[in-house]
């Protein structure tokens, strides 16, 4: 296992520090390009979620993964800006699909706006994403992430449907994770790999490494909902449980539940009918089964994957810095 440089440093920060020249320019082409003569309120609504202090882990993805492949042309900040695009469309998408009020400790810009504007702003960022990767010129670039975009779409329908359904298995869980949160990921290191036109292996290296870290990321994510430190994540635990949002721990423990444990979920996740002390026995139900460890222990598995496509890329300072935020996603469970 890698360490951190320093103690207390996150690898997102060095990750930040290499690419602060490049993530400038990224920055400035998206503000310009989120700008709009004649619709005032698609860069306030825009600005709202862009500014919020979001860690920006997707274009810097892209960055590094063109660096890592010895590219030094313009095509990479563009690219850059346009995963970010896809990210705040789906956002401002998310938010009014969830009904939610806060977002990295903010008002949802759907709270502060309406859901039509949410709406119709994330259109219109998703229309700019398209355009910027036209500039790239290049048609494997565009199939790339005009793919991801319909598994994100894809992966949140999915979710819908899965949701409430006790029948929901691991195998459609990891599919609404690979839409709705790896495919981004995947698409992020893969273009960066294309656009450096880099060997076939790479290429296959940066998107399997994406993928599995994108994996990592969402099944720790649903772990934090039960086991979190609300002062560290800034949500409330059982999040997930109150909005009858079927995650990989559930999932588990709803797979090994008897006749009258399966009587509580089809109450409070299919019903809805939550009463006072239900989360306690959730997690108590999913403790007894292992669902936790066993969620974990899936996590490690694809940091492991992760690592593993890492040993395809060239010797680089970012390669190890990509390694440390393997390790970084895996140890916010501690």
């Amino acid at each position: 296992m890698h360490h951190l440089p320093q103690t207390g440093s996150k690898p997102q920060d060095h990750l930040s520090e290499h690419l602060s020249v490049k993530m400038a320019e990224v920055n400035a082409l998206i503000k310009s390009r989120m700008a709009s003569k004649h619709a005032p309120r698609i860069p306030e609504v825009t600005a709202h979620l862009v500014d919020s202090g979001g860690k920006r882990l997707r274009p810097m993805l892209t960055l590094a993964a063109a660096e890592l492949c010895g590219y030094d042309g313009i095509f990479d900040v563009h690219l850059a800006a346009t995963v970010e695009f896809i990210h705040t469309a789906t956002l401002l998408h998310d938010d009014v699909v969830d009904e939610s009020a806060q977002r990295r400790g903010r008002p949802t810009a759907n709270l502060l706006w309406d859901n039509k504007s949410s709406v119709l702003v994330g259109d219109y960022l998703f229309a700019r994403s398209f355009q910027l990767m036209v500039e790239t010129g290049s048609i494997e670039v565009l199939d790339i992430l005009a793919d991801a975009s319909a598994q994100i779409a894809e992966g949140e329908v999915l979710q819908l449907t899965a949701a409430q359904n006790l029948a929901t298995d691991e195998a459609t869980y990891l599919q609404v994770v690979r839409g709705k949160t790896a495919a981004l990921f995947a698409a992020a290191t893969k273009v960066g790999g294309v656009i450096a036109q880099a060997p076939k292996l790479q290429i296959e290296a940066l998107y399997t490494y994406g993928d599995a870290l994108g994996v990592t990321f969402q099944i720790v994510d649903d772990l934090l909902d039960f086991q979190g430190d609300p002062t560290v994540t800034g949500k409330n635990i059982g999040d997930d449980f109150r909005e009858r949002k079927l995650t990989l721990p559930m999932i588990k423990a709803i797979e090994a539940a008897d006749q009258t444990q399966r009587a509580f979920w089809h109450r409070t996740i299919r019903n809805g009918q939550q009463e006072k002390g239900d989360l306690e026995h959730a997690i108590a139900l999913m403790a007894a089964h292992g669902a936790f460890e066993s969620a974990r222990s899936d996590a490690q598995d694809y940091g492991m994957i992760a690592r593993s496509a890492l040993h395809d890329m060239p010797e680089h300072p970012l390669r190890e810095i990509l390694g440390d935020l393997i390790d970084y996603v895996l140890n916010r469970l501690h």
